[in-house]
């Protein structure tokens, strides 16, 4: 009996011991069979973080290859809040390398999350300083931060990219889909008791690198123009100014200057109207610069010959009840004079003769009151009114340059139309687009966008323009050696007060080419409010003067100046 009930508890004891054991085996095949990918999606989240870093940027170069927008590889920093055992004690600790108040970062190291930024793309010696140190649950990546390293050189032109990559400004922004490089993953994972986190690795496809672009700038041009304007707007006082250099053959911007300058590399403390490139933005009253559209405009339509006479009015002339002043009382001169000396009477009477419909029609050919379409973003279209919304007095204004309003990139698109035989071209700042790799994968062929004037009226406005500078208001645009073609401009300002011209707000430019024989040059300098003496020949046209004859210089251009030689004798 005893042995009976003996064998029936060893019964009882096994059919326990294999119903546990059947329990144990079904909860592994639960585990690892049916709920296997759920817990790995867990133990991924639990363990690894993947976060999304940018591709490296494409780099932009001058027409020369030299570097003015690059990728440098700088640390940012992370944090995992749920595995601090002192949120407070480690921003403590990173606050004064990091530069961020201890109260964010705490705010921030004690959110329920797996991973946070503390801090993005900081200086290397700010990465140097964290990595002699050993913080738990901080960690550090490499990210591509955009570096300018000219500075403030060219940085209207080129603009600026966030911290996130993404182009914000210039050409950043208008080639961001070319320069943007592709997204690339990175995985975090840190250990089981969440002390460390540290990169796993990358995705196993390379990200593609964004491509590069070369420019039609030339950075020793670029500097040239930055530096005189600079010279330029400090001597007179200025609020502000501009100087560009194009090709007038191909419409290829040499230099775009933009006075103050910024630099992109630290634009955070920095506003919009800072870093607003003013040379395709900004519209402005032209003054007697347009007189040379006009003029060009007058003998297409054989309206008057370079030897017309006019007669100027002695300086004063009444129009629909307003009156019209020159600075000199001519009496009858020559078109060409008129021209020269900057006479608004005889302009006014000019552009009268004209007419009001094919004023219009040239200032729409010569490309006012549009955008050039340059390759750049936010240009400005200039402001030209439809003729039936022109008063009494407009065709008399527009003809000496008020009541319309262009940019400077307008002007001296027009201008180089001139230089170019009547031929006006589309200005651009990308020549090329390439790969990683080098490869050329699109070149910018010049583009002619229409003929203005013939190439006869275009020669006739030269020798106008070229006696602006030998007999004119533009003396001081002289370069030794060379023929220049030019016109001064001087503006008053609408006083947004009174709605009326101000007597001491101006804007003074010049606007012109070189050699005039054969141009390789086109230029315009524009200051904006000078002080004192507020002629554009007397503030303008010297800027003109230096920026030209160091870049003629520099680019080996032949003067027309004879060659003196000296013959020494020795004596026996």
């Amino acid at each position: 009996m005893t042995g009976s009930i003996s064998r029936g508890r060893r019964y009882g004891l096994l059919l326990l011991l294999l119903c546990g054991f059947g329990v144990v085996l079904f909860r592994l095949f639960t585990l690892q069979v049916l709920q296997a990918a759920e817990l790995s999606v867990k133990a991924d989240r639990q363990h690894r973080k993947t976060v999304s870093l940018e591709g490296a940027r494409g780099t932009i170069v001058d027409r020369h290859g030299k570097v003015l927008a690059m990728n440098v590889e700088v640390p940012s920093v992370f944090g995992v809040p749920n595995a601090l055992d002192s949120p407070l004690k480690t921003a403590r600790q990173l606050s004064p390398i990091l530069h961020v108040q201890t109260d964010e970062l705490e705010r921030k190291l004690r959110q329920d999350r797996s991973f946070v930024w503390l801090a993005r793309k900081l200086d290397p010696e700010q990465g140097r300083r964290l990595d002699r140190l050993s913080f738990d649950g901080i960690g550090i990546v490499m990210e591509g931060r955009r570096f300018y390293p000219k500075g403030s050189l060219l940085a209207h032109v080129l603009g600026f990219s966030g911290m996130d990559g993404e182009g914000l400004e210039g050409v950043e922004h208008r080639y961001e889909s070319y320069l943007r490089g592709e997204k690339r993953m990175m995985v975090l994972q840190r250990d089981a008791l969440g002390r460390t986190v540290f990169p796993r690795g990358v995705t196993e496809r390379s990200p593609t690198p964004g491509q590069s672009l070369m420019l039609t700038i030339d950075e020793v041009i670029q500097y040239i123009a930055e530096r005189e304007l600079e010279d330029a707007v400090g001597r007179a006082q200025a609020k502000s100014g501009t100087v560009i250099v194009l090709d007038p053959k191909t419409g290829a911007v040499l230099a775009m200057a933009v006075s103050p300058r910024f630099d992109p590399n630290a634009v955070s403390a920095l506003g919009p109207d800072r870093w607003r490139n003013k040379a395709l933005t900004d519209a402005y009253e032209p003054g007697s610069t347009m007189k040379a559209m006009m003029a060009a405009a007058a003998i297409e339509e054989r309206v008057v010959r370079p030897n017309t006479m006019v007669f100027g009015e002695h300086g004063h002339m009444t129009i629909a009840n307003t009156v019209i002043h020159d600075h000199e009382r001519l009496g009858w001169v020559s078109f060409a004079q008129v021209i020269q000396k900057s006479s608004n009477i005889g302009a006014a009477k000019i552009g009268m003769a004209l007419g009001e419909q094919r004023l219009y029609r040239y200032l729409q050919a010569f490309g006012f009151g549009q955008r050039t379409e340059i390759d750049l973003p936010g240009e400005g279209a200039g402001l030209v009114r439809n003729p039936r919304d022109w008063g009494r007095r407009s065709v008399a204004s527009i003809s000496m340059g008020q009541e319309i309003g262009v940019t400077p990139l307008q002007m001296v698109a027009a201008v180089a139309a001139i230089a170019n035989g009547g031929v006006l071209m589309k200005p651009y700042v990308v020549s090329e687009v390439r790969d990683a790799d080098g490869h050329i994968l699109r070149q910018v062929p010049p583009q002619a966008k229409r003929q203005v004037i013939s190439p006869e009226t275009a020669r006739s406005v030269t020798k106008i323009l070229e006696g602006v500078i030998t007999d004119g208001t533009g003396a001081k645009a002289a370069i030794r050696g060379f023929r220049v073609a030019g016109k001064t401009g001087t503006a008053q300002k609408i006083d947004p007060r009174t709605g009326t011209y101000s007597t001491s707000r101006f804007v003074a430019s010049f606007t012109g080419y070189v050699p005039a024989d054969n141009p390789q040059l086109a230029m315009i300098v524009v200051i904006d409010e000078p002080q004192g003496d507020a002629w554009g020949g007397a503030v303008a046209a010297p800027a003109f003067s230096r920026v030209g004859e160091q870049v003629l210089s520099y680019l080996g251009v032949s003067s027309n100046e004879p060659v003196t030689l000296v013959m020494a004798s020795r004596k026996s």
